[in-house]
């Protein structure tokens, strides 16, 4: 059923994405469609991977904790610890926790700093973040890859946040999506920058932490 859920879901977002490029006025009950069939197809995802109670538990405390650290940060513009702790819990858990701490954090966070037609898409895109940090783990286990990967993911995060707007609320013209991104390039690179310092200054902690916790919930006692 998972399995055939995620088919669906897809084949939803796929429609929604047809949708989008056919009737371009409709783009934004489009895309919300589509966000919502991918966030659908994900979860269908997450439950066909193994996963105990404990780490549950864990992933859920991950992803509270990068939702205060949003709000914490939230008074310093587009600064925020979630890029940086959805990309460890991936490389250090695997995909599926990444991607789950990814999303997580957007929707728990935004309960406090307000949901709107946002929400779905920075679920998809903080997911995917933490997607990719499990995808290529062995390559980000270092500090300074870590840091220049969770840099770029900033600048990929945001860039995906305006095409979403731009198709959503402006005339599709490639003048207004340049206005679109030279309004907020500034909190653009204030968030890449904020995920360069944070991922070098306590990324491999991190990741060594969670590595250490997530054994001992996999250690088995036998006895002799």
């Amino acid at each position: 059923m998972s399995r055939l859920a995620a088919l669906a879901a897809v084949a939803a977002a796929v429609g929604a994405a047809a949708w989008t490029a056919v009737l371009p006025d409709d783009a934004a009950l489009a895309l919300l469609v589509v966000a919502g069939s991918l966030i659908v197809a994900g979860a269908a995802w997450l439950e066909t991977g193994p996963g105990s109670s404990k780490e549950l538990v864990l992933v859920a405390t991950l992803a509270a904790a990068a939702a205060a650290g949003r709000v914490l940060f939230a008074a310093i513009p587009n600064v925020q610890p979630v890029t940086v702790m959805a990309v460890v819990a991936g490389v250090a858990l695997g995909p599926r926790a990444g991607a789950t701490v990814g999303a997580l954090s957007a929707l728990v966070s935004n309960f406090y700093l307000g949901q709107g037609a946002y929400t779905p898409w920075q679920m998809v895109a903080w997911g995917a973040c933490g997607l990719i940090g499990g995808l290529f783990a062995p390559l980000l286990r270092r500090r300074l890859p870590l840091a220049v990967t969770c840099f770029a993911l900033g600048f990929a995060f945001d860039a995906l946040m305006d095409v979403w707007e731009w198709l959503s609320f402006y005339p599709h013209t490639w003048q207004a999506f340049a206005a679109l991104w030279a309004r907020g390039i500034w909190f653009d690179v204030a968030h890449a920058g904020g995920n360069f310092v944070l991922a070098l200054a306590i990324g491999p902690e991190l990741r060594r932490l969670l590595e250490r916790y997530a054994r001992r919930l996999k250690a088995v006692v036998v006895w002799a």
